[in-house]
């Protein structure tokens, strides 16, 4: 027998436990559907493969440590393919049988969608389809940075990721797959599930592009195989290690729904029906046995998988003590990085020192953003910024001209241009976020529309990305209604109001008043490492509130202007632009006597964390409450109650210069004088 003869024998035998174990992976996520009654078995049947030999063959993690740093990472897209992805984490041992008989109740670390879990080897929560491999750009983007910093010895992760039809077809994906061929992420593998079948259509029903080409022209490289074939699978993912220059895309070419059977016991593959939808009855049944399973008792891990998946643990086991016997000899060479580089994975919030600062009096608090923004560049050496092409506008340039862009082949700078790309810039945030680095990203307020589903997600997973919004009101001026946020601040306020499933605040929403208040919340911003911040900056430049009033009790969320009366007739209260507008018709309402009370309230959500004892000493329920806001009047109703009044938009606004749009619409000290006095004698 020749050795050629030997080594196709021992093929054909290895790719018998693989396609076994693919078939283990294909009766484990059908099961869990079908006991859960809800769920999508097909596009999990027909990527059983890939994931099969990805991660019994080529992703590194170690065994014992689901959270050790040198890990590879995998990111699922597609959240409706959990199954799979839950049952491929059984065999790696990362669930139970009990947890995945839990698939889709309550309690259960199982959800339909998967939700960040390193624990359990779950890298990241999958949201809307394009969302998940954005954040995997993002954490192929944080890999290149830290090597900048800390050299290939800690650095030569691999970025895998799982997309499917329905994202390639997201708006997102023209974001993700043009700023990862512009900065040649070659740490980043993304597999394909091209299967042909959606939930509602086959794929032919409304997409005709080439998408190899469109990769192609983007300076992908693009691989095309079978995606149920054991050795196309591993070729490919061969190749895309050697690849040296660019983001690889496997379009893996997979049945939907493979091995299942109709009850009538003809082939179920390719149907639609079998994507958002138990296969039922006799059909589950004989598609279980059709896939060498037990229907009477399908959650099983067969002993020639389990086999495999234990001789991978074993070969990990050594892959691993290899690379830390590296990272001692580094950390022993390399003490002040070592220590950085566990306090950034750890997500420990950085030291700040603003004492240095001198913010300008009457400016624009995005130009006092701009200010804070230096400081951070100098003084957080993991600390990304970025900016979807509006940097000299919504002033993130001031981390800008401290560094310099991320580019191909050099990510030493720190400045992300992401061009104009709001969503995908936002996960990609992410996933930095997730991957060791502080992110922070920039455009304006009005545009927070478009990056929406990054900001919940982020709000979900507890990830502490920075959300830089400028050009807070109509006062954008001859831009006009298009570009005058109004309803967005009630909005993200909203959000501002729910916490995420680990019991945290959903969001901290921070609109600074002034120069000196801006710096208070930048500081906010950074100390807060368990949910994102959103910070809410003016175009225009905005008068600063009185010398000696006490900055620090913005902390507090809300709090007493310093030119207060005491005992006051009547409490005015706003956030950002509006307080200045307040001052000045206090000043009028003064000379007709009257005590006013003027309360700066930069972040609702953190004043209701406040103790009801200092809620009260502010804004006491019995008090005569006027709220002013260049947004919905909802906006304040939280803080005026149901027996203030508040003045705010109720239309889009107009074109026109920014002075002209205050005094038409109400925005004047004048103003705030006239509605308070008809307030009062109500």
């Amino acid at each position: 027998m020749t050795l050629t003869t030997i080594n196709n024998i021992l093929s054909m035998n290895d790719n018998k436990i693989m396609n076994r174990a693919a078939n283990n992976i294909r009766v484990l996520a059908a099961s869990m559907v079908e006991k859960a009654k809800s769920g999508h078995p097909g596009g999990a049947m027909g990527g059983a493969d890939f994931i099969n030999v990805l991660f019994s063959e080529f992703l590194v993690y170690d065994p014992d440590d689901a959270r050790w740093t040198g890990r590879d990472r995998f990111f699922l897209d597609p959240g409706h393919m959990s199954p799979m992805l839950y049952a491929a984490l059984t065999l790696r041992g990362m669930f139970t049988m009990d947890d995945i008989k839990q698939f889709r109740q309550w309690g259960s670390p199982c959800p339909g969608h998967p939700e960040l879990d390193v624990e359990h080897g779950v890298e990241n929560s999958s949201g809307p389809l394009g969302q998940g491999h954005a954040i995997a750009a993002g954490a192929a983007v944080a890999e290149k940075f830290m090597e900048a910093r800390l050299g290939a010895t800690m650095m030569h992760h691999t970025i895998y990721c799982y997309i499917s039809d329905g994202a390639v077809e997201e708006e997102i994906s023209q974001g993700v797959g043009r700023i990862a061929g512009t900065l040649g992420l070659n740490n980043l593998i993304m597999f394909y599930d091209s299967n042909a079948v959606q939930l509602s259509t086959n794929t032919d029903e409304v997409m005709a592009e080439d998408t190899a080409a469109k990769y192609k022209a983007w300076n992908w490289n693009v691989i095309e195989i079978n995606g149920n074939d054991v050795d196309e699978i591993r070729g490919a993912l061969k190749e895309s290690k050697m690849e040296k220059n660019r983001p690889t895309l496997i379009i893996g070419h997979t049945i939907m729904a493979k091995g299942a059977l109709k009850d009538d016991g003809s082939s179920y593959e390719g149907s639609v029906k079998t994507h958002g939808a138990p296969l039922g009855g006799d059909a589950y049944r004989k598609t279980i046995m059709n896939l060498g399973g037990n229907p009477d008792d399908p959650f099983v891990i067969w002993d020639d998988v389990r086999q495999l998946y234990e001789n991978r643990r074993k070969e990990l086991k050594n892959i691993v003590a290899e690379r830390r016997a590296a990272e001692q000899e580094w950390r022993k060479a390399h003490p002040e990085l070592s220590a950085q580089m566990d306090d950034w994975f750890a997500g420990k919030a950085p030291k700040v020192d603003f004492s240095q600062l001198l913010q300008k009096r009457d400016v624009a608090t995005r130009a006092a953003s701009a200010a804070c923004l230096g400081e951070l560049a100098k003084q957080v050496p993991n600390m990304i910024c970025g900016s979807a092409d509006l940097s000299n506008s919504d002033k993130t340039d001031g981390f800008l001209k401290q560094t310099s862009n991320l580019t191909k082949g050099d990510f030493s700078g720190a400045f992300f241009q992401a061009g104009v790309a709001e969503l995908t810039m936002a996960d990609m945030c992410i996933g930095m976020a997730l991957h060791g680095c502080i992110a922070a990203c920039g455009t304006f307020f009005v545009f927070s529309d478009y990056m929406k589903p990054a900001v919940r997600l982020a709000a979900l997973m507890g990830v502490p990305v920075k959300f830089i919004w400028t050009h807070d009101a109509f006062r954008v001026g001859e831009d006009g209604p298009t570009h005058e946020p109004v309803e967005q601040e009630a909005q993200i306020r909203l959000m501002e109001k729910l916490r995420n499933h680990k019991g945290q605040d959903s969001v901290r929403v921070f609109r600074p008043a002034d120069a000196e208040e801006t710096t208070v919340c930048w500081k906010m911003a950074m100390e807060n490492m368990d949910t994102p911040t959103a910070l809410i900056f003016s175009r225009q430049a905005v008068k600063s509130l009185p010398e000696g009033n006490d900055y620090e009790l913005a902390r507090k969320g809300a709090y007493i202007v310093k030119s207060s009366d005491e005992n006051p007739d009547v409490i005015l209260v706003a956030s950002g632009s509006e307080v200045a507008t307040l001052i000045a018709g206090a000043e009028l309402l003064r000379k007709d006597g009257l005590r006013v009370r003027i309360v700066s309230a930069p972040s609702e959500g953190l004043f209701r964390r406040q103790s009801k004892e200092y809620q009260e000493s502010v804004l006491p329920k019995d008090a005569k409450i006027f709220g002013l806001t260049a947004g919905l009047p909802v906006t304040l109703q939280g803080l005026v109650g149901g027996n203030g009044r508040i003045y705010g938009l109720e239309s889009f606004g107009f074109s026109a210069p920014y002075k002209v749009l205050d005094e038409k619409l109400g925005f004047t000290g004048e103003n705030v004088y006239k509605q308070v006095k008809d307030f009062l004698s109500e």
